[in-house]
């Protein structure tokens, strides 16, 4: 384990407050032989008292680049790009969303097509019992109770997280992702996380959104993750995936970037309100 030392601290957040977190993500969808990039936004408001209603906002903008087929030819095939995700507006307790089951508040009711994990768990409908949280879908609760020291964690991510696909690098990073883990777990994240094989950490590396950061990269097996973090405040800044090899099917070569998101964080006063830049 390095000597990885980040300076990690959390935003003052009244009883009636919220934090308001804003990924800007391209991520990989897949139609047949045709693979492209789609820009999509997420909007969460998590109040400070999590019994409180949260609120998010999916957005897809439309935007694409297409790294195999052309768009087209995905459209002669019969693709549509309002199949991608599910946008609009959706409010839970707990940020336990439901957007196959309820509708959204506005926007555009389709199904979700992602590729990759979302900022929240969605799809427990709200009448069942709250989710007890796991690495695949952290809770507050759940981060609570996972230990401050570098080295216990470490043993925790690699003990509960033995699979290929979903491995402690991943598991660390779905927790990150859920920027809902306070300071004192992210330095033992940043820390314990470099005691894996394969880890290293470079400076000056730009998220998609062109803000420099702090990577820990993990290079091995099927990609290359690179996940950032905020010089200022230790927050999570994003991440970016990169083939290491061809890919078995779908045309796409090593080098080719699969996923790439900015995050930003703030505090606001009311749901639904966006911070200004």
């Amino acid at each position: 384990m390095s000597d990885l030392a980040i300076e990690a601290s959390d935003r003052p957040l009244r009883p009636d407050q919220y934090t308001y977190v804003e990924t800007h993500a391209w991520w990989l969808g897949s139609f047949g032989r045709h693979n492209h990039l789609s820009e999509q936004r997420l909007r969460t408001w998590v109040p400070a008292r999590p019994e409180r209603e949260w609120l998010l906002d999916r957005e897809l903008t439309g935007k694409q680049t297409w790294l195999t087929g052309s768009a087209d030819e995905a459209h002669d095939d019969g693709f549509d790009l309002r199949d991608i995700g599910p946008v609009g507006r959706f409010r839970a307790r707990y940020g336990e969303f439901d957007t196959g089951h309820s509708e959204p508040l506005d926007g555009d009711p389709h199904d979700p097509h992602d590729h990759h994990a979302p900022l929240f768990d969605v799809g427990c409908a709200p009448t069942r019992p709250r989710r007890r949280g796991s690495w695949q879908s952290p809770t507050p609760e759940f981060m609570a109770e996972l230990p401050r020291d570098p080295s216990e964690l470490l043993g925790r991510l690699r003990e509960e997280n033995p699979g290929s696909w979903f491995g402690p690098f991943a598991a660390a990073v779905t927790v990150l992702r859920s920027s809902l883990a306070r300071a004192d777990l992210r330095r033992a994240l940043y820390r314990a996380v470099t005691g894996l094989p394969a880890v290293s950490v470079a400076a000056g590396v730009r998220n998609v959104d062109g803000h420099e950061c702090i990577a820990i990269v993990h290079d091995t097996g099927r990609t290359r993750t690179e996940l950032m973090i905020a010089p200022d405040g230790g927050g999570f800044a994003g991440e970016r995936d990169t083939l290491r090899m061809d890919s078995r099917c779908g045309g796409l070569k090593a080098g080719t970037v699969i996923s790439s998101t900015a995050v930003h964080t703030a505090v606001v006063d009311v749901l639904g309100e966006q911070p200004r830049r």
